[in-house]
């Protein structure tokens, strides 16, 4: 890739990251969060395709075909199976609501651009610069965990976390090796595949059900 073309490709697939996480908290329709998800893993699979053009790094283009194929596609393709099922696929009492979620993302981007500056610092650089974007996913990752209710919601929080941190890995190191990528990408797959069976065993004995109500259950 041209030096010309390489800052806006890398920018524009990084900053696509960030802004489905923040579509993440604006949605409560789980069918539209796993797609917004898919296009996530998408634009980070597209960020790691770049890297590897620009580096001619034939390591980090598998690792590149690698995300696309399970973040972009096998994961959801899991979840929206689990989400298809699901009477109630809708968030509709999340722990903090939509407008205030917002309100969060953006303080949460501020304070991942403030506490990653001495970081991109000692390695200044076209990528480096970037890594504040991924370092705010994994907040709004954790914070979307926290605040919803549903299990999806809370397996699209895990997810947006894994993103951010292979997103700031990308950036800062180049990539990561393909056995690491690898195995942590069947970690996700697993939890997803463990949430699919789950889900389909309550639904068929306790029909549509939340976190909160198996709460209640344990108390």
């Amino acid at each position: 890739m041209t030096g010309s073309a390489y800052p806006g490709a890398l920018g524009l697939a990084a900053g696509a990251v960030l802004a489905c996480a923040v579509v993440t908290l604006w949605r409560r329709d789980l069918r539209a969060i796993v797609s917004v998800l898919a296009v996530q893993g998408i634009a980070l699979g597209v960020t790691a395709a770049v890297l590897a053009a620009h580096s001619r790094d034939i390591g980090l283009g598998i690792t590149a075909a690698l995300v696309l194929a399970a973040k972009g596609l096998i994961i959801p393709a899991l979840l929206r199976k689990v989400v298809r099922h699901d009477p109630g696929s809708r968030e509709t009492a999340p722990l903090v609501n939509v407008p205030a979620s917002l309100i969060a993302a953006a303080v949460l981007i501020v304070v991942a651009y403030l506490a990653s500056g001495k970081i991109t610092a000692l390695a200044p650089g076209t990528a480096s610069r970037l890594a504040p974007i991924g370092v705010a996913t994994v907040l709004i990752g954790f914070f979307l965990l926290s605040t919803r209710r549903k299990a999806v919601s809370q397996i699209t929080g895990l997810l947006l976390i894994d993103n951010g941190v292979a997103l700031v890995t990308f950036l800062l190191t180049a990539g990561v090796p393909l056995l690491v990528e690898f195995g942590a990408s069947l970690d996700v797959l697993l939890v997803v595949v463990v949430l699919r069976v789950l889900a389909t065993t309550m639904r068929a004995r306790f029909g549509p059900f939340d976190l909160d109500q198996l709460r209640e259950l344990h108390d």
